[in-house]
Protein backbone atom coordinates (compact mmCIF):
# COMPACT_ATOMS: atom_id res chain seq x y z
CA UNK A 1 0.00 0.00 0.00
CA UNK A 2 2.93 2.22 0.77
CA UNK A 3 4.67 1.57 -2.33
CA UNK A 4 1.22 2.30 -4.20
CA UNK A 5 0.75 5.86 -2.48
CA UNK A 6 4.69 6.42 -3.80
CA UNK A 7 3.93 4.96 -7.13
CA UNK A 8 0.41 7.36 -7.08
CA UNK A 9 2.50 10.78 -6.04
CA UNK A 10 4.48 10.40 -8.52
CA UNK A 11 2.67 10.25 -11.27
CA UNK A 12 0.64 13.19 -9.77
CA UNK A 13 3.78 14.75 -9.65
CA UNK A 14 5.16 13.95 -13.17
CA UNK A 15 1.27 14.68 -14.71
CA UNK A 16 1.39 18.18 -12.98
CA UNK A 17 4.83 18.90 -14.11
CA UNK A 18 3.99 17.70 -18.28
CA UNK A 19 0.90 20.08 -17.47
CA UNK A 20 2.49 22.91 -16.56
CA UNK A 21 5.07 22.75 -19.82
CA UNK A 22 2.06 22.00 -21.76
CA UNK A 23 0.53 25.42 -20.58
CA UNK A 24 3.61 27.36 -20.87
CA UNK A 25 4.14 25.80 -24.22
CA UNK A 26 0.26 27.32 -25.40
CA UNK A 27 0.77 30.16 -23.62
CA UNK A 28 3.96 30.72 -25.94
CA UNK A 29 2.14 29.83 -29.03
CA UNK A 30 -0.86 32.00 -28.67
CA UNK A 31 1.48 34.82 -29.11
CA UNK A 32 4.68 35.43 -31.90
CA UNK A 33 8.12 36.37 -30.98
CA UNK A 34 9.85 36.32 -33.62
CA UNK A 35 13.70 37.12 -34.33
CA UNK A 36 13.28 39.97 -36.63
CA UNK A 37 10.34 42.52 -37.64
CA UNK A 38 9.70 43.16 -41.35
CA UNK A 39 8.22 46.33 -42.48
CA UNK A 40 6.84 47.60 -45.52
CA UNK A 41 4.66 50.21 -47.11
CA UNK A 42 1.82 50.53 -49.53
CA UNK A 43 3.61 51.85 -53.30
CA UNK A 44 3.59 55.72 -53.67
CA UNK A 45 5.22 58.28 -56.15
CA UNK A 46 8.11 58.53 -53.50
CA UNK A 47 8.37 55.06 -52.59
CA UNK A 48 12.50 54.91 -53.22
CA UNK A 49 12.61 58.38 -51.61
CA UNK A 50 10.82 57.07 -48.59
CA UNK A 51 13.21 54.53 -48.17
CA UNK A 52 15.73 56.99 -47.27
CA UNK A 53 13.43 58.83 -45.19
CA UNK A 54 12.16 56.25 -43.32
CA UNK A 55 15.40 55.12 -42.50
CA UNK A 56 15.50 56.33 -39.06
CA UNK A 57 12.14 55.60 -38.13
CA UNK A 58 13.22 51.91 -39.03
CA UNK A 59 16.25 52.36 -36.89
CA UNK A 60 14.07 53.43 -33.94
CA UNK A 61 12.01 50.50 -34.51
CA UNK A 62 14.71 48.33 -34.08
CA UNK A 63 16.37 50.21 -30.75
CA UNK A 64 12.79 50.40 -29.58
CA UNK A 65 11.56 46.51 -30.05
CA UNK A 66 15.31 45.55 -29.51
CA UNK A 67 15.29 43.58 -33.03
CA UNK A 68 16.26 43.83 -36.67
CA UNK A 69 14.18 44.93 -38.80
CA UNK A 70 14.00 44.66 -42.57
CA UNK A 71 12.11 46.34 -45.28
CA UNK A 72 9.84 44.23 -47.84
CA UNK A 73 9.63 46.53 -51.40
CA UNK A 74 5.92 46.04 -52.85
CA UNK A 75 5.22 45.89 -56.08
CA UNK A 76 1.55 47.20 -55.28
CA UNK A 77 -1.31 47.36 -52.48
CA UNK A 78 -1.95 43.93 -52.57
CA UNK A 79 1.49 42.75 -52.41
CA UNK A 80 1.49 44.59 -48.96
CA UNK A 81 -1.74 42.68 -48.20
CA UNK A 82 -0.77 39.34 -49.11
CA UNK A 83 2.60 39.91 -47.62
CA UNK A 84 0.99 40.70 -43.66
CA UNK A 85 -1.36 37.55 -44.54
CA UNK A 86 1.16 35.25 -45.32
CA UNK A 87 2.69 36.61 -42.28
CA UNK A 88 6.07 37.27 -44.52
CA UNK A 89 5.64 41.46 -42.91
CA UNK A 90 4.63 42.17 -39.73
CA UNK A 91 4.67 45.75 -39.61
CA UNK A 92 3.13 48.53 -42.63
CA UNK A 93 1.77 51.36 -44.00
CA UNK A 94 -1.62 50.27 -45.62
CA UNK A 95 -4.40 52.92 -47.54
CA UNK A 96 -7.65 52.72 -45.57
CA UNK A 97 -9.40 50.40 -48.50
CA UNK A 98 -6.57 48.21 -48.65
CA UNK A 99 -6.51 48.38 -44.62
CA UNK A 100 -10.31 47.47 -44.91
CA UNK A 101 -9.39 44.80 -47.19
CA UNK A 102 -6.93 43.01 -45.01
CA UNK A 103 -8.86 43.38 -41.94
CA UNK A 104 -11.34 41.66 -43.79
CA UNK A 105 -9.34 38.36 -44.79
CA UNK A 106 -7.35 38.46 -41.81
CA UNK A 107 -8.51 39.92 -38.21
CA UNK A 108 -5.06 39.82 -37.25
CA UNK A 109 -4.16 42.84 -39.87
CA UNK A 110 -4.64 45.35 -36.95
CA UNK A 111 -4.48 49.16 -37.10
CA UNK A 112 -2.40 50.89 -34.50
CA UNK A 113 -1.78 54.62 -35.18
CA UNK A 114 -1.55 57.18 -37.98
CA UNK A 115 -0.18 60.35 -39.11
CA UNK A 116 -1.95 63.90 -37.86
CA UNK A 117 -1.74 66.06 -41.22
CA UNK A 118 -0.45 70.08 -40.93
CA UNK A 119 -2.98 71.87 -43.31
CA UNK A 120 -1.25 72.31 -46.90
CA UNK A 121 -2.07 73.60 -50.45
CA UNK A 122 -5.18 71.53 -50.27
CA UNK A 123 -4.86 69.44 -47.46
CA UNK A 124 -6.91 70.28 -44.52
CA UNK A 125 -5.19 69.67 -40.60
CA UNK A 126 -6.03 66.35 -38.66
CA UNK A 127 -5.47 62.81 -39.08
CA UNK A 128 -7.86 62.69 -42.39
CA UNK A 129 -7.93 64.09 -46.13
CA UNK A 130 -9.94 64.05 -48.72
CA UNK A 131 -11.17 63.13 -52.68
CA UNK A 132 -10.32 65.76 -54.79
CA UNK A 133 -11.58 65.88 -58.33
CA UNK A 134 -9.14 67.88 -60.32
CA UNK A 135 -9.10 69.14 -64.02
CA UNK A 136 -6.44 71.20 -66.08
CA UNK A 137 -7.26 75.18 -65.10
CA UNK A 138 -7.00 76.25 -69.29
CA UNK A 139 -9.19 73.52 -70.05
CA UNK A 140 -13.01 73.38 -70.89
CA UNK A 141 -13.76 71.13 -68.34
CA UNK A 142 -14.73 74.03 -65.71
CA UNK A 143 -17.88 72.41 -63.73
CA UNK A 144 -18.92 68.63 -63.33
CA UNK A 145 -21.47 69.02 -65.77
CA UNK A 146 -18.89 69.68 -68.07
CA UNK A 147 -16.98 66.41 -67.41
CA UNK A 148 -19.45 64.62 -69.22
CA UNK A 149 -18.41 61.96 -71.54
CA UNK A 150 -14.72 62.82 -70.83
CA UNK A 151 -11.87 60.63 -69.97
CA UNK A 152 -11.37 60.40 -65.88
CA UNK A 153 -8.20 58.98 -64.41
CA UNK A 154 -8.43 56.77 -61.33
CA UNK A 155 -5.41 55.43 -59.08
CA UNK A 156 -5.84 51.85 -57.98
CA UNK A 157 -8.62 49.65 -57.56
CA UNK A 158 -7.28 48.94 -54.17
CA UNK A 159 -7.09 52.70 -53.43
CA UNK A 160 -9.69 54.58 -51.14
CA UNK A 161 -9.79 58.24 -52.57
CA UNK A 162 -8.31 57.27 -56.24
CA UNK A 163 -11.18 54.35 -56.82
CA UNK A 164 -13.90 53.69 -54.15
CA UNK A 165 -14.73 57.08 -53.24
CA UNK A 166 -14.94 58.16 -56.23
CA UNK A 167 -17.47 54.88 -57.34
CA UNK A 168 -19.34 55.48 -53.97
CA UNK A 169 -19.67 59.42 -52.58
CA UNK A 170 -19.36 60.84 -56.25
CA UNK A 171 -21.35 58.69 -58.44
CA UNK A 172 -23.90 59.82 -55.92
CA UNK A 173 -23.61 63.49 -57.40
CA UNK A 174 -24.36 62.56 -60.96
CA UNK A 175 -26.78 59.96 -59.98
CA UNK A 176 -24.75 57.07 -62.61
CA UNK A 177 -22.20 54.64 -62.25
CA UNK A 178 -18.86 56.35 -63.42
CA UNK A 179 -18.68 54.08 -66.45
CA UNK A 180 -21.26 55.63 -67.72
CA UNK A 181 -21.01 59.28 -67.19
CA UNK A 182 -17.35 58.98 -68.42
CA UNK A 183 -16.18 58.14 -71.92
CA UNK A 184 -12.98 55.91 -70.68
CA UNK A 185 -11.99 54.83 -67.50
CA UNK A 186 -7.96 55.31 -67.12
CA UNK A 187 -5.92 53.80 -64.25
CA UNK A 188 -2.55 55.96 -64.06
CA UNK A 189 -1.21 53.66 -61.07
CA UNK A 190 -0.46 56.59 -58.43
CA UNK A 191 -1.69 59.81 -57.57
CA UNK A 192 1.12 61.76 -58.77
CA UNK A 193 0.83 60.11 -62.56
CA UNK A 194 -3.30 61.09 -61.91
CA UNK A 195 -2.32 64.92 -61.15
CA UNK A 196 0.62 64.23 -63.96
CA UNK A 197 -2.02 62.95 -66.17
CA UNK A 198 -4.79 65.74 -65.87
CA UNK A 199 -1.90 68.38 -66.49
CA UNK A 200 0.05 66.96 -69.55
CA UNK A 201 -3.82 66.34 -71.08
CA UNK A 202 -3.66 62.36 -71.02
CA UNK A 203 -6.65 62.33 -68.94
CA UNK A 204 -9.32 65.16 -68.74
CA UNK A 205 -9.55 64.98 -65.06
CA UNK A 206 -8.77 62.46 -62.08
CA UNK A 207 -9.62 62.14 -58.38
CA UNK A 208 -6.39 62.35 -56.13
CA UNK A 209 -5.74 62.78 -52.36
CA UNK A 210 -5.10 65.74 -51.09
CA UNK A 211 -2.06 65.33 -49.36
CA UNK A 212 -0.14 63.20 -51.87
CA UNK A 213 -1.40 66.08 -54.72
CA UNK A 214 0.07 68.65 -52.07
CA UNK A 215 3.16 66.23 -52.77
CA UNK A 216 3.74 67.00 -56.35
CA UNK A 217 3.10 70.72 -56.12
CA UNK A 218 5.89 70.41 -53.23
CA UNK A 219 8.19 68.89 -55.85
CA UNK A 220 7.59 71.99 -58.09
CA UNK A 221 6.20 69.17 -61.08
CA UNK A 222 3.12 71.47 -60.79
CA UNK A 223 1.77 74.49 -59.19
CA UNK A 224 -1.68 74.91 -57.40
CA UNK A 225 -3.17 77.44 -59.39
CA UNK A 226 -2.57 75.16 -62.84
CA UNK A 227 -6.05 73.45 -61.67
CA UNK A 228 -9.59 73.55 -61.36
CA UNK A 229 -11.18 72.07 -58.04
CA UNK A 230 -14.41 71.22 -59.18
CA UNK A 231 -15.51 68.82 -56.00
CA UNK A 232 -14.46 67.74 -52.67
CA UNK A 233 -15.07 63.89 -51.23
CA UNK A 234 -15.99 64.01 -47.13
CA UNK A 235 -13.31 63.76 -45.23
CA UNK A 236 -11.45 59.56 -44.68
CA UNK A 237 -8.58 58.56 -42.77
CA UNK A 238 -5.60 58.95 -42.92
CA UNK A 239 -3.09 55.86 -44.00
CA UNK A 240 -3.15 53.16 -41.15
CA UNK A 241 -0.38 52.01 -39.65
CA UNK A 242 -0.71 48.10 -38.68
CA UNK A 243 0.48 45.06 -37.01
CA UNK A 244 -0.22 41.63 -36.97
CA UNK A 245 -2.29 40.76 -33.93
CA UNK A 246 -0.79 37.51 -32.93
CA UNK A 247 2.70 39.23 -32.45
CA UNK A 248 3.16 39.04 -28.49
CA UNK A 249 1.77 42.15 -26.36
CA UNK A 250 4.94 43.71 -25.67
CA UNK A 251 6.43 43.66 -29.04
CA UNK A 252 3.14 45.52 -29.99
CA UNK A 253 3.51 47.52 -27.32
CA UNK A 254 7.15 48.45 -28.24
CA UNK A 255 5.51 49.04 -31.89
CA UNK A 256 3.04 51.04 -31.03
CA UNK A 257 5.42 53.77 -28.65
CA UNK A 258 8.20 53.53 -31.42
CA UNK A 259 5.28 55.66 -33.70
CA UNK A 260 3.48 57.73 -30.92
CA UNK A 261 6.86 58.42 -29.64
CA UNK A 262 8.45 59.70 -32.96
CA UNK A 263 8.24 63.46 -32.12
CA UNK A 264 10.73 63.16 -29.25
CA UNK A 265 13.14 61.43 -31.83
CA UNK A 266 15.24 64.34 -33.45
CA UNK A 267 17.00 61.72 -36.08
CA UNK A 268 12.82 61.11 -37.23
CA UNK A 269 12.17 64.58 -37.75
CA UNK A 270 12.61 64.46 -41.70
CA UNK A 271 10.20 61.45 -41.58
CA UNK A 272 7.71 63.73 -39.80
CA UNK A 273 8.47 66.75 -42.31
CA UNK A 274 8.24 64.24 -45.12
CA UNK A 275 4.43 63.45 -44.20
CA UNK A 276 3.54 66.90 -43.34
CA UNK A 277 2.90 65.94 -39.73
CA UNK A 278 3.93 67.18 -36.21
CA UNK A 279 3.04 63.61 -34.21
CA UNK A 280 1.48 60.72 -34.58
CA UNK A 281 -2.43 59.77 -33.06
CA UNK A 282 -3.40 56.35 -32.03
CA UNK A 283 -6.20 54.94 -33.89
CA UNK A 284 -8.71 51.79 -33.72
CA UNK A 285 -10.40 49.71 -36.26
CA UNK A 286 -13.48 52.01 -35.59
CA UNK A 287 -12.21 54.56 -37.00
CA UNK A 288 -12.04 53.48 -40.37
CA UNK A 289 -16.02 52.22 -40.20
CA UNK A 290 -16.29 55.06 -42.26
CA UNK A 291 -14.04 52.72 -45.45
CA UNK A 292 -16.57 49.68 -44.25
CA UNK A 293 -19.57 51.12 -45.28
CA UNK A 294 -17.89 52.75 -48.71
CA UNK A 295 -16.41 49.30 -49.30
CA UNK A 296 -20.21 47.56 -48.43
CA UNK A 297 -21.66 50.68 -50.84
CA UNK A 298 -19.77 49.72 -53.76
CA UNK A 299 -20.37 46.06 -52.91
CA UNK A 300 -23.72 46.28 -53.27
CA UNK A 301 -24.00 48.54 -56.56
CA UNK A 302 -21.64 45.46 -57.94
CA UNK A 303 -24.70 42.96 -57.51
CA UNK A 304 -27.32 45.30 -59.01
Amino acid sequence: MHNRKKFLLAITCFLTVVFSLALICSASAECENPASLTFSIIPTEETIQELTIYKPVIDYLSKMTEKKVEFYMPTSYSTVVEALIGKWVDVAVLGPYSYVIANSKDADVQVFSTYAKKPGYIQEEGPGYKAALITRKDSKFTTIESLKGSVIGLTDPASTSGNLVPRVVFTKVINEPLEKYFKKIVYTGGHDLSTMAVYEGKVDAAFVATHRFDNVIERGMVKQEDFNYLWYSPAVPQDPFVYRGSLCPDIKQKIEETFLTLQNVPECAEFLKNVKSNKFVKMTSADYDVIRDLKKAKDARKKK
